[in-house]
């Protein structure tokens, strides 16, 4: 079993996050509006699905990895907030 974990837009993603992800995850948050990283910055949310990783942010944004090991950035289209 493996735990997910969540910290903040904009901070270094905790150990647990893998590395294949983080490059995605910068650039998600690059791309971000400058009012959507005021105070609080949205949190990311990392579970696992299937044994991949998927990192959620608050916004709707996801940063997935496909079964072939292809990192995919998402967004929700039922969370309109970004």
């Amino acid at each position: 079993m493996r735990l997910g974990t969540r910290w903040r837009a904009g901070d270094v993603p905790p150990a647990s996050v893998p590395e294949n992800l983080r490059a995605q995850i910068r650039a998600v948050e690059e791309a971000m509006p400058p009012d959507l990283l005021g105070q609080p910055n949205p949190w990311w949310t990392l579970t696992w699905l299937e044994g991949r990783p998927v990192a959620e942010l608050e916004t709707g944004v996801m940063v997935t990895v496909t079964a072939d090991g292809e990192v995919v950035v998402q967004h929700d289209p039922d969370d309109d907030f970004v």
